[in-house]
């Protein structure tokens, strides 16, 4: 893959009018366009079709949790729409399964959630899982690779044991990228986009450092930069 499409940008933006705004800024800068929740309940599905058909690489971030039927025929639904990638959590055999017979035959890769990096160990204590975050990821990312999904997301801290355990074929898509000296805003486990691709990540996820930036274009070329010395090394 060429470096710029290894960046995944996340339009975490409430409305389609900011988010046409910015694909439009970006244009053919990035690899991928991320649509989260917050945009997927404001008009966030008829774009990524339309985003689809326009040959862009689409990932639909729902984290589907659910019964079976209801993933199955929710993942079946959303590969109609062309998208690239979807998130399921990877909390169970039951759900990721069912994702994988929804998925059916089309080119949809599935990306199964470990540990969203906002939360910290009191978190999980919190939850009621007496558990180290790295161990934890390790084992979600097993169930993921065992359960027939593409790959996982997963913070740069537990990229390069995930990478070690799965192997090279297994995505590793990891969040709260932060580029050196930029805030961290509410992630809990930032890494920057060279500690994230030496920790063998194969896709970055960023959104605040590009889509609040004075000039998103020009932030984003900084990241791709920052990926293409990474992995020049």
């Amino acid at each position: 893959m060429r470096p710029k499409d290894r960046l995944i940008v996340a339009l975490d933006v409430p409305s389609l009018a900011e988010a046409t705004s910015l694909i439009e800024t970006l244009g053919e800068s990035v690899g991928v366009y991320k649509i989260g929740l917050e945009l997927l309940f404001g008009g966030g599905f008829a774009l990524a079709e339309e985003l689809a058909q326009k040959g862009r690489a689409v990932f639909v971030d729902a984290k589907l949790s659910d019964i079976e039927a209801t993933v199955e025929r929710a993942t079946a639904a959303i590969a109609r729409m062309g998208a690239a990638f979807l998130t399921v959590h990877a909390l169970d055999h039951k759900t990721m399964t069912a994702a994988v017979r929804g998925r059916g035959d089309s080119a949809l890769k599935l990306l199964g959630v470990t540990v969203l990096t906002n939360l910290a160990p009191a978190d999980l204590i919190e939850q009621g899982i007496d558990h180290p975050l790295a161990e934890l990821g390790l084992h979600r990312a097993a169930l993921a690779k065992k359960a027939g999904l593409d790959g996982v997301i997963a913070s740069g801290h537990e990229a390069a044991q995930i990478r070690g355990t799965t192997g090279p074929d297994f995505l590793i898509v990891t969040p709260g990228v932060r580029p050196q000296g930029s805030e961290v805003h509410d992630q809990a486990r930032a890494v920057t986009p060279r500690a994230a691709i030496a920790a063998g990540a194969d896709y970055l996820v960023v959104g605040r450092p590009i889509t609040r930036a004075s000039d998103p274009r020009e932030a984003a070329d900084s990241i791709v930069g920052e990926i293409a010395a990474a992995l020049s090394r």
